[in-house]
């Protein structure tokens, strides 16, 4: 796998159960998967890439940021790469992805190249109010500027742009599926994710209150896409849902994806599991959920590092919450950095969301946001937290 972050990681430990060695490159030795895996190959140029794929099996990678000239000479090399660069492209390129989708027929926010700042004013003008995105590069919420004012500087700076339409949304949905080279193909149910500044902060799993012909549509739009693309491996399609019902395709990732991080316990079988069968050709897992509703919460490096340890935090929230299922990733806690994830699986999403909430909240701040504490006196919060461990 090209890249050692926490999807590096987390495939790592799929990997383990499959008889399976993951090697990864790694940019640096405190990289997250760099942290855990034996064989760790460092490096981002072509050369370390030729290196560390001699005698793989297949070459995957974790991030899409790797140069479309050194995996063209991968695949030069006789390397298995999967997903392809023809099919990676889209995943890298915003304005080469829209463009193939509206010859595809898919529903895409109007979008135009931006040149010069008088491309954006005409764009205004024609649709209305618009986003500015980084053409390449963009992630949580980074390459996205909301009040395009900018984009004289932004353009001096080398950045290449785009605009894009302001879709008015009733919430972001995400269609993750996986496809083999063999063409075997499977979905999961199609979730919600909430976003704030710009970030996914949870997963609900399925997506509360959607349609089941719009999810089935949801679903079969991500697989024809990964078909007419070729995509090898995992594709996330993330999706607006406009307030008259209808999906508007908004980005794609050719790789395990946040927003399907509940299926590690939510799921038969995990994305990132399911990543290593598709691009081993292997016969694909079931996708069938583990629970009615499934919630992951991020948790997000504080503004201020709480005084309490991380380690301790985990100690607290295992008192209070013992089913909550942590993954930390082993960075530094840095303010809005994603450091780990929680997991809860349960009946009712309302009260399984809460749970979640609570659980990452208390790990990024070591505060309670409902006030509870195990040293309360008896009769308020001890008892109280007594009580959720009896309902865990």
């Amino acid at each position: 796998m090209i890249g050692a972050g926490q999807l590096a990681r987390m495939t790592h430990q799929a990997a383990i159960a499959l008889g399976q060695s993951l090697r990864v490159l790694a940019a640096a030795p405190a990289d997250p998967a760099a942290l855990v895996c034996a064989d760790v190959h460092l490096g981002t140029d072509l050369p370390a890439m030729r290196a560390f794929s001699r005698g793989c099996s297949a070459v995957t990678f974790d991030h899409e940021g790797v140069p479309q000239e050194h995996l063209r000479a991968l695949v030069a090399d006789g390397v298995p790469v999967h997903p392809g660069p023809e099919a990676l492209l889209h995943a890298q390129d915003k304005l080469v992805m829209r463009r193939r989708l509206v010859e595809l027929g898919v529903a895409v926010p109007q979008f135009a190249p931006v040149r010069e700042p008088a491309d954006v004013e005409r764009f205004v003008a024609d649709h209305g109010p618009a986003v500015l995105k980084a053409v390449r590069g963009g992630y949580d919420g980074r390459g996205v500027w909301m009040q395009p004012s900018s984009v004289a500087e932004l353009l001096a700076s080398g950045t290449p742009l785009m605009v894009e339409q302001l879709v008015p949304l009733r919430r972001e949905l995400t269609a993750l599926v996986a496809r083999s080279p063999f063409g075997q193909a499977a979905a999961w149910p199609v979730v919600e994710t909430v976003q704030a500044d710009g970030q996914c902060v949870q997963v609900l799993a399925p997506a509360p209150g959607l349609d089941d012909e719009v999810a089935a549509g949801a679903q079969h739009l991500a697989l024809r896409i990964a078909v007419e693309l070729g995509v090898t491996g995992l594709l996330a399609v993330e999706l607006f849902e406009r307030p008259d019902g209808r999906l508007v395709v908004n980005e794609l990732a050719m790789r395990p994806h946040n927003s399907g991080h509940w299926t590690i316990e939510g799921s038969r079988t995990s994305q990132f599991e399911q990543h290593l069968r598709a691009v081993l050709d292997y016969p694909l897992g079931a996708t069938t959920p583990t629970a009615p509703a499934v919630v992951m919460a991020n948790v997000l490096g504080a503004a201020a590092p709480p005084d309490m340890e991380l380690d301790e935090r985990v100690h607290h929230l295992f008192a209070r919450f013992p089913d909550v299922r942590v993954h930390l990733y082993g960075k530094v806690e840095r303010p809005a950095r994603k450091v780990g994830h929680v997991t809860v699986l349960g009946a009712d999403m309302a009260t399984v969301r809460e749970r979640a909430v609570l659980a990452a909240e208390w790990l990024s701040t070591a505060v309670w946001s409902d006030g509870w504490s195990v040293h309360a006196p008896r009769g308020a919060g001890a008892d109280a937290g007594a009580r959720e461990v009896a309902r865990a």
